[in-house]
């Protein structure tokens, strides 16, 4: 039996044919990372299971719905890019501050043992050690600052995209890196699960500083997953903020901050050890994944423009949120 023309054209005209066809990268990067918690969480027996469920599928649930809406075409632009950008970071972003009920369900292994004498034996050296005769209020004061600044530096890039962004290059590139940073690192806790050496190793004098050390401890303490080190996700999302900003230093602003920038990134990667918060290899690790990141990102979303162009698929992010 044939079919029209017409026929064939209604037919991949149905809400699951236009879903796939607008689906861009990072959507099935949410897809697959909220699969891999929910069979992770699945697989463990803490006693947070029931609840790390529910607040999973409270995340799929904001997840599915936007991509349903938006990529089903159901919700045009307008509105439906305030749906989408909203829809598409919020369920990333509370879903590291339920790691800390999710981690110690998937798995009660801490590995700070191994990750420590991994530093001894290759690097030959701890900086979190080495760097204790250094410690007094002036300097983790100085360090607890930029510790602290962490939080800023990734909000001064996160909303002004989302809300003035529009649905170019520039923008697919920093949506895809930043979702795959956190979406990866996650991940990753998991896998190399610990508390970092302020928990494990002794030391000879304490950390004692003024406003932004409290500042510091009071976030880790109330809203910190605890058995998140590796790889360090202080150091890999300045650090991807870096590099982008270096690679579209052709822009404004990005060809005045990218310097100051990767200034202000030095002082909370080497805060992340001086605090005591990470072993040196957490910082390896999150750091090549920002670079790395930063670069392949780039090349998938300019795959990835030629292929929605050729498919006709509708934009990305739609338009910006000022306009």
């Amino acid at each position: 039996m044939t079919t029209t023309p017409a026929e064939h054209g209604a037919h991949n005209n149905t809400l699951m044919s236009r879903v796939l066809r607008n689906m861009a990268a990072h959507d099935w990067l949410l897809a697959i990372y909220f699969l891999i918690l929910l069979c992770a969480v699945a697989g463990g027996g803490g006693p947070d299971r029931t609840l790390s469920f529910e607040m999973l599928a409270f995340d799929i649930t904001i997840l599915t719905t936007t991509i349903l809406l938006i990529r089903g075409e159901i919700v045009k632009e307008g509105l439906g890019s305030a749906i989408y950008r909203a829809g598409i970071f919020i369920p990333i972003l509370i879903s590291y501050f339920q790691l800390r009920w999710i981690l110690p369900t998937v798995t009660t292994n801490a590995l700070d043992s191994q990750l420590y004498h991994f530093d001894l034996r290759v690097f030959g050296v701890e900086p979190a050690v080495a760097w204790d005769q250094y410690v007094n209020p002036t300097t983790t004061e100085w360090f607890a600052f930029f510790y602290f600044g962490y939080f800023f530096i990734m909000a001064s890039y996160i909303f002004p995209f989302l809300i003035f962004g529009r649905d170019n290059l520039l923008f697919r590139h920093f949506g895809l890196g930043i979702l795959v940073q956190f979406s990866v690192t996650h991940v990753v806790y998991m896998l190399v699960p610990g508390f970092g050496p302020y928990k494990t190793l002794t030391f000879m004098h304490e950390l004692e500083g003024g406003t932004f050390r409290d500042l510091v401890m009071a976030s880790v303490h109330s809203a910190g997953a605890q058995k998140d080190i590796f790889p360090s996700l202080h150091t890999g999302g300045p650090t991807f903020l870096t590099v982008f900003s270096f690679i579209h230093r052709d822009k404004v602003p990005f060809k005045y901050t990218w310097a100051p920038l990767a200034f202000c990134v030095s002082q909370i990667i080497i805060a992340t050890m001086f605090l005591r918060w990470h072993y040196l290899i957490d910082i390896i690790a999150g750091f090549s994944l920002a670079t790395s990141n930063a670069i392949f990102s780039l090349m998938i979303v300019k795959w990835e423009l030629k292929r929605r162009e050729a498919n006709g698929a509708t934009p990305v992010f739609g338009r910006s949120l000022w306009k």
